[in-house]
């Protein structure tokens, strides 16, 4: 009777396996980035008790085989038994969850599975911080890129009258430098602060921007008699 059981227990996941992967792209809500922390949860029961399992193989029958996914491709954060668990994601992939709930008893295990998918880590830009210029300058920035170019971006800039975007400054994405060395145009007149926005590279866009630098720019000396004695 057990293994009838088993062999029953199997084939439900074999068909809920099957559907998760069908259903995949509409899953939006666990689609995440590699080095993001996402949140994964199940209805709290009182009295009940979790254990969570990953696997990053859809092949392995997953009533017997062992967990594969936590550490080489991800780590917990935090509480490992409750309804709700952090997720640390360092690999891209397609995993597979499953959490067992028990109840006080020990006599009721409900098991729920489902699928995260971790895209490759969204690109980031720093911007190093400026030396000052004097009025009339020209203003570089040098930017350093994590991610997989080609690479493009707007920037902002900042000053006293109000922020303005600047668009793409380079003609042939392929060909930039990481670091990018960006000369700024027009050259700010006034100290100004920038930040790069809508960065992209191979893989998506990091809509978050970077760092924010403050250009000096300091004033010319007005122009003065010279006295000679």
């Amino acid at each position: 009777m057990k293994k009838v059981s088993h062999i029953a227990r199997f084939l439900a996941l074999a068909v809920l396996l099957h559907l998760l992967l069908a259903l995949a792209p509409a899953m939006a809500q666990n689609v995440v980035h590699n080095g993001d922390t996402s949140t994964i949860q199940v209805e709290t029961q009182p009295g009940d008790s979790y254990y969570w399992e990953f696997y990053s193989d859809s092949t392995v029958n997953f009533v017997v085989a062992p967990a594969d996914a936590v550490h080489p491709y991800a780590d917990f954060v935090g509480a490992t038994n409750s309804s709700t668990v952090e997720i640390l994601w360092k690999k891209p992939g397609t995993y597979f969850f499953k959490v067992h709930a028990l109840n006080i008893t020990g006599c009721t295990d409900n098991m729920k599975m489902g699928i995260v998918k971790v895209l490759e880590a969204l690109p980031t830009a720093v911007i190093s911080p400026p030396a000052d210029i004097c009025e009339g300058g020209t203003a570089t920035l040098v930017v350093t890129f994590t991610g997989t170019g080609p690479w493009k971006f707007d920037y902002t800039s900042t000053d006293i009258n109000g922020t303005t975007t600047r668009p793409w400054p380079v003609a042939d994405p392929g060909t930039m430098d990481n670091p990018y060395t960006l000369i700024v145009n027009p050259a700010p007149i006034i100290t100004t602060d920038y930040q790069i926005i809508n960065l992209s590279d191979k893989f998506g866009i990091n809509t978050t921007g970077s760092n924010t630098v403050t250009q000096t720019v300091n004033p010319l000396p007005k122009p003065s008699t010279i006295y000679h004695r």
